[in-house]
C-alpha cells in the first residue's frame, strides 16, 4: 500500500519551451505557434515500455524503439503525446484541415465578433493552372502577364467584398448575416488540439506533393518548425518511414521482381495481368495506379519497359 503519493517530474523538451507564442508566419497573412504541450519523445517511450513493469530492463535505447514503433504502426504510444496550436489560415484551406476530424478545435466566430480584416492574396507568378491527370491539383503556372491582370482583379474584388461587409455592420446588420459574401480567401483562426499520432497522419498527407499548395506550407511550417524540435526522435522516424518512405503493394512487388531479374517481357504480363495496363494507340493507356508506380520505380532509378 502506497502511503504517499509518487513525485512526478513532468517531461519537457526545452526546444520547443524556447518557441512557445512565436508565431511562424505562413502565407501572407497567416501564421501557426505554440500554445502548450504535452509529452515528448520520452512519454512515447514510457507509454511503449509501461508493461514490463517497475524495475525491468530496457530492451531497446529510445530511438530503437520509437523506429520500431513508427516501422511496425504501433500508434497508441505516440497518442500520450498531445500540442495545442494557434493557427490562423485562409478558410478555403481550413475547409481542408477541419476534415481531420481526430482534434479538438475552438474557431474564430464570426457570428460574434467582426471578420478579421484579412484575405491572402495571390502574386502575379503564383496562379496555378488545372492539372490534366489529377482533377483536383494543379500543375504549372500561369504566365506572370497574365497573372498580374489576375492579382489585380482579386484586390478590387477582396476590397469590395470587405467594404460591402463593413457598410452592413455599421448599419447594424447581425454579424452572422452581414458575413455571408465574404470570400473564402479571408483568414480565420483556431485553436486546435492533437495527439502526435493523429499529427503524423495529418502531416504525411498534407506535406505530400500532391496536396494544395496553401495547407502544405502550413503542414510544413508545422512539421519542420515545430515537431521537429518537440519529438526530435519521433520526427525522424516518421520522415524515414512514412514521408520519405515507399509503400508496395503485392502487384508493384512482383512487376518489380521480374525488372530486378532483367525478365522486362515479364514485367510488363505482370503488369497486364494485375489491370494496371493497357495500350491505346501502341501507348499505354491512363492508369493512376499504374502511373504512381512509375513516380516510385524513377524515384528508385529504375527504368519501366512499356515506355520503351
Amino acid at each position: 500500500m502506497i502511503n504517499e503519493a509518487e513525485r512526478l517530474t513532468r517531461n519537457t523538451s526545452e526546444a520547443l519551451d524556447e518557441i512557445l507564442g512565436r508565431p511562424f508566419p505562413v502565407l501572407d497573412e497567416g501564421f501557426v505557434r505554440v500554445v502548450d504541450y504535452m509529452g515528448t519523445d520520452e512519454s512515447i517511450v514510457q507509454a511503449a515500455r509501461v508493461s514490463y513493469g517497475k524495475g525491468t530492463k530496457k530492451r531497446h535505447q529510445d530511438r530503437g524503439l520509437i523506429r520500431y514503433l513508427i516501422r511496425h504502426s504501433h500508434t497508441s504510444p505516440f497518442e500520450m503525446c498531445e500540442i495545442k496550436l494557434h493557427v490562423r489560415v485562409p478558410m478555403d484551406a481550413w475547409r481542408q484541415w477541419i476534415r481531420h476530424r481526430t482534434a479538438n478545435v475552438n474557431e474564430y466566430s464570426t457570428r460574434y465578433s467582426v471578420a478579421i480584416d484579412a484575405a491572402q492574396s495571390t502574386l502575379p507568378g503564383e496562379w496555378r493552372t488545372q492539372a490534366v491527370s489529377n482533377r483536383q491539383g494543379s500543375a504549372g503556372f500561369l504566365e506572370a502577364e497574365q497573372g498580374a491582370e489576375l492579382s489585380q482583379e482579386e484586390k478590387e474584388f477582396h476590397d469590395k467584398a470587405r467594404s460591402i461587409y463593413n457598410e452592413r455592420i455599421e448599419k447594424g446588420i447581425a454579424r452572422e448575416q452581414a458575413r455571408k459574401d465574404l470570400p473564402l480567401c479571408t483568414y480565420t483562426e483556431a485553436y486546435w488540439k492533437i495527439d502526435l499520432h493523429n499529427l503524423l497522419h495529418f502531416l504525411r498527407l498534407r506535406m505530400d506533393e500532391h496536396a494544395q499548395h496553401e495547407i502544405r506550407t502550413y503542414a510544413k511550417t508545422i512539421g519542420e518548425e515545430i515537431v521537429s524540435r518537440w519529438v526530435p526522435l519521433a520526427w525522424e522516424a516518421f520522415m524515414d518511414y512514412r514521408r520519405k518512405g515507399l509503400y508496395l503493394s503485392d502487384a508493384e512487388k512482383e512487376i518489380m521482381k521480374a525488372i530486378y531479374k532483367g525478365d522486362l517481357s515479364g514485367a510488363v504480363k505482370a503488369a497486364e495481368e494485375f489491370g494496371l495496363l493497357k495500350f491505346k494507340d501502341g501507348k499505354p493507356a491512363f492508369n493512376l495506379e499504374r502511373m504512381e508506380l512509375e513516380e516510385k520505380l524513377t524515384e528508385l532509378g529504375i527504368e519501366y519497359p512499356w515506355d520503351r
